[in-house]
């Protein structure tokens, strides 16, 4: 018997988009649309040069909570199925950091579903964020612009910092 897919993977190593998009929807004639988000590291942040960004993480509760984001996904539209992989530990410029991906009969299913759960990382996830830029390395805030878009959902964020003009 086959072992479920996992739907949540962190890890330090790269992901290979087109094998995880293929394992996604793998023998579900059911599905009609696959939406796809995949993230990179810029070189760029705040107007000033990233040469390098380390993730962190807590083990455990991170994967816990993408799997509850999951979740409601399904709970607000009509998936099929959903991945989650989110790379932590040294990255460099052009680095794919994320991938979420999810199936659905039609397209506007998985596009909203895509959305909503990269909007729900973006600032609920519990990630730790360090850029080395040419000043010195620095965490980085949660947005004011993240907490609004995931409150177009309904959720309500307050992780970015009041000051933070977006």
């Amino acid at each position: 018997m086959n072992q479920p897919r996992a739907r949540v993977t962190i890890q330090t190593e790269d992901f290979d988009v087109s094998a995880e998009l293929a394992a996604l929807r793998e023998g579900d004639a059911r599905i009609g649309a696959v939406a796809c988000f995949v993230g990179t590291v810029r070189d760029i942040n705040e107007g000033q040069g990233v040469s390098r960004m380390e993730l962190e993480h807590y083990p455990g509760m991170t994967e816990k909570s993408i799997e509850a984001m999951i979740d409601e996904a399904h709970r607000r539209f009509e998936l099929y199925g959903a991945r989650v992989i989110h790379r932590v530990g040294p990255l460099l410029p052009c680095d794919q950091i994320v991938f979420v991906a999810v199936t659905a009969a039609h397209r506007g299913e998985a596009f909203k579903g895509c959305e909503f759960l990269m909007d729900y990382l973006k600032t609920e996830a519990p990630f730790w964020k360090k850029e080395r830029t040419p000043q010195g390395e620095r965490w980085v805030d949660a947005r004011t612009s993240d907490d609004a878009a995931l409150r177009r959902w309904g959720v309500a964020s307050g992780n970015a910092a009041p000051s933070d003009p977006a």
